[in-house]
């Protein structure tokens, strides 16, 4: 039987004969106002691993991927940090940044919006650099570093895919007000983002579906085998994504 993804406070329930998927854990972003970020020197150049990075703070993790939303207050920049393998970016917020590869010149600033999609492959040499945010308003985005990249990558896709790299595929569904995506199937495992805020109906092709409201910056990580479609009850636009793995 198909079972539904439906968002909640606890993570993923039941709809169906059987459990879906194991919980899901959603850490609030409050549980990093406590932490004290040091100021960077301009002169400080020393690179750290990318999840202690303090703009990065880690939000899940598990065997396949770590996950970091990352925050920038206007005017500020991150320390120098590594970033070792394939990842996809979500951004979430409407600013302008900058990025520095270490001794290179800062580049220009380029303009970001909700949604705005990179899937990016390592190279031979980890990438590192920081990122300058210079406004308006904070910069917020969703950092997926992938851990592991397969031998020999599924050939299956749940839908158009909106970028990829050599350990994930990307889908982007835009959904207008009452609009719902093409029913698709996710035969590996995947992540799905919310970009915007929404009140999302989620359905299985046996016609079982759950509403609930969802955050800018809310995910889940399914590794059930799934078809479903996605359902924007709103009034005003509304964005998903979903990472899966190849």
């Amino acid at each position: 039987m198909n079972q539904v993804l439906m968002w909640d406070d606890l993570g993923a329930r039941d709809v169906g004969s059987e459990p879906f998927m194991k919980p899901f854990l959603l850490v609030a972003m409050g549980v990093f106002s406590g932490l004290t970020f040091v100021a960077q020197k301009t002169s400080d150049n020393s690179p750290v691993p990318v999840d202690q990075e303090p703009r990065h703070p880690v939000v899940f993790k598990n065997d396949s991927m770590i996950v970091m939303h990352v925050t920038i207050p206007e005017g500020e920049r991150t320390l120098y940090h590594i970033h070792p393998r394939d990842r996809v970016s979500i951004e979430l917020s409407h600013t302008s940044i900058s990025q520095q590869t270490l001794n290179e010149p800062e580049g220009s600033p380029q303009a970001t919006k909700p949604g705005d999609l990179s899937a990016l492959t390592a190279g031979a040499a980890p990438l590192i650099h920081r990122v300058h945010n210079f406004g308006p308003g904070t910069f917020e985005v969703l950092d997926v570093e992938l851990l592991q990249r397969p031998q020999q990558p599924s050939a299956s896709e749940a839908g158009p895919v909106a970028t990829e790299n050599p350990s994930a595929r990307v889908y982007k569904w835009t959904l207008a007000p009452g609009a719902t995506s093409a029913m698709h199937t996710h035969r590996r495992p995947y992540l799905i983002v919310a970009v915007t805020k929404m009140p999302l109906r989620m359905t299985s092709s046996d016609g079982q579906s759950f509403s609930h409201e969802i955050q800018a910056g809310d995910f889940h990580w399914i590794d059930t085998k799934v078809t479903h479609s996605l359902a924007n009850e709103g009034t005003t636009e509304g964005q998903i994504v979903e990472v899966e793995l190849k």
